[in-house]
């Protein structure tokens, strides 16, 4: 019994961990991330996974704001 109440609780630990951020670009575009984007420093872009499921990419010298929610 005290085996399933861990494995509950680590998954709703898990859980919290992810984070939703706002990414907004200096044409005015604004995009939400699930998890925190991160940035490829050979090519200078920086790599999310949008709120549908797509893997987007997008230029670092076009961000003009990252917030996390």
């Amino acid at each position: 019994m005290k085996h399933w109440i861990l494995v509950l609780l680590c998954t709703l630990g898990l859980a919290g961990c992810a984070s939703e951020y706002i990414i907004t670009t200096t044409d005015g575009q604004m995009f939400t991330s699930d998890g925190k984007p991160r940035l490829d420093k050979d090519t200078g872009m920086l790599e999310f996974e949008d709120s549908e499921g797509r893997k987007q990419q997008i230029p670092q010298s076009s961000v003009r704001q990252m917030l996390e929610r």
